[in-house]
């Protein structure tokens, strides 16, 4: 059973300054103390609530893994590799995977007492009083990917899927978790990948915010406006309730 889901965003160490800014300011987060040997991690703390969000400074160009903490984390290795993921490294405290189609996850030890229940929903007041969360992980996948994907992920989650108004999308959602995933099935093969999305109770007002922190607009929607952070990653803020998803 997964406890707790954490986004992950991997960042180049040129921006990764400018990208903990951007990303704390969005979240209404201050950012923790580094750690690591190299000083690469931190962690977003809420203003109220329970953390979900860590950040990586890399040196490639990055981009989102997940943490899912479990209580056993050989049995959920083994679990994960019986539905196709693949070990990656095994560190001493943690296990590196890719799902059947690539994307990077690891299982973390839980730590019980420090999850609340239920997750209490963490937004974001923009100074205009538009209210934003980042409440999503859009996993990316090819049109060879997206069923077996999909498939792994429900059954490793156990998450009910959710409904979709377009095909090329499928939704699950877990109980008492700060993030859900959203499953997207791409037009052209590439590999697979991951964006963070927020939801907003004001896109174009949400996109004008982040832009006036560092953000590029890259494509407007009507549902949805796409951007890229100071260390170019993708993501969006779409029209979806803050406070239900």
């Amino acid at each position: 059973m997964i406890r707790w889901t954490w986004a992950f965003l991997d960042r180049p160490v040129d921006t990764f300054a400018a990208c903990a800014r951007f990303w704390a300011t969005v979240t209404d987060s201050t950012v923790s103390a580094p750690r690591g040997d190299n000083d690469e991690f931190v962690t977003l703390l809420p203003a109220s609530g329970p953390a979900w969000i860590k950040m990586q400074a890399v040196c490639d160009d990055g981009g989102i893994h997940l943490d899912l903490d479990v209580d056993d984390i050989p049995a959920a290795v083994a679990t994960a590799t019986g539905l196709g993921a693949r070990v990656v490294a095994e560190p001493a405290a943690y296990t590196i995977m890719e799902s059947p189609a690539g994307q990077t996850f690891c299982f973390t030890p839980a730590a019980e007492q420090a999850r609340p229940h239920p997750a209490p929903v963490t937004v974001t007041t923009a100074p205009d009083g538009t209210v934003t969360r980042l409440d999503q992980i859009c996993l990316d996948l090819a049109p060879a990917d997206i069923d077996a994907d999909t498939a792994f992920w429900q059954a490793l989650t156990e998450w009910t899927p959710g409904p979709s108004s377009r095909p090329e999308y499928a939704r699950l959602r877990g109980p008492d978790q700060p993030l859900h995933f959203l499953l997207q099935r791409l037009d052209d093969p590439r590999p697979a990948g991951a964006h963070a999305d927020f939801a907003a109770s004001n896109i174009a007002a949400a996109a004008a915010w982040h832009e006036s922190l560092g953000a590029t607009r890259v494509t407007d929607a009507e549902h949805w406006i796409v951007l890229r952070d100071p260390g170019n990653a993708l993501y969006c803020v779409t029209a979806r309730d803050p406070y239900t998803g």
